[in-house]
């Protein structure tokens, strides 16, 4: 059982506008209930203890939202995936931790998809898990997505970088272990360089998820997934 958990909440969700100009993405509901509540929801049916979230757009609507089942932390400036776990560090230990997007919606398969994610976890081998899920499933997949990661029979991610298409894109979870962020950079960045770095290094691994995965980067998916989740 993993049980600290940091979810990401401080974009701005421009791509929602207008409903983001008035309401931070992570509280816009989505079957009647906000994705930032769902994902707590579930965190804490794992067995999460201990739960960050980072705020900076309409950050106050959040932190008034979460009233105490969070720890949260202001950002002045949007320090990126990379950078805002990083700032966190001191709130989540020695790791490891689950690392979720405040946008993040997903339904379990057979068993819950945190307790697989759990299970998977081996630091022997592993600085980074990334859920993935295939492409082709996606629910509110867009034109542009090409996917992310290709994954080895040895459960190994490797990103696609220039290849025109991968099979599985990133599902918005993640556990990362602490030293994952050991010479990190100081200014804002992308998880992205982190995870690329232990990709080089053997160390990144990859699990698919075997539910529903929802990408709701826009109106339009936003209303498929209300269609599916209803």
């Amino acid at each position: 059982m993993i049980e600290t958990a940091m979810i990401l909440a401080a974009g701005r969700g421009e791509r929602l506008r207008p409903l983001t100009d008035t309401v931070p993405k992570p509280l816009i509901p989505v079957g009647g209930r906000s994705m930032l509540d769902r994902a707590i929801d579930r965190l804490t049916a794992h067995g999460v203890r201990k739960i960050v979230v980072n705020v900076h757009h309409l950050g106050e609507q959040i932190a008034s939202h979460l009233a105490g089942r969070a720890a949260v932390v202001h950002e002045e400036r949007l320090l990126e995936t990379g950078g805002s776990v990083k700032n966190a560090l001191p709130l989540l230990g020695n790791g490891p931790f689950f690392v979720v997007n405040g946008d993040g919606l997903w339904r379990d398969g057979p068993l819950p998809m945190l307790d697989r994610m759990a299970s998977a976890w081996d630091p022997r081998h592993m600085d980074a898990l990334l859920l993935l899920h295939p492409l082709a499933r996606t629910i509110g997949r867009e034109p542009m997505d090409r996917g992310d990661y290709f994954l080895d029979a040895d459960g190994r991610a490797r990103h696609r970088r220039a290849a025109d298409g991968a099979p599985y894109l990133f599902a918005s979870v993640s556990v990362c272990a602490a030293g994952l962020f050991r010479d990190s950079p100081d200014e804002p960045f992308s998880l992205l360089k982190l995870w690329t770095r232990a990709e080089g290094a053997g160390r990144l691994r990859g699990l698919v998820h075997d539910g529903q995965w929802f990408h709701i980067g826009t109106p339009q998916a936003l209303a498929e997934a209300e269609k599916a989740l209803a």
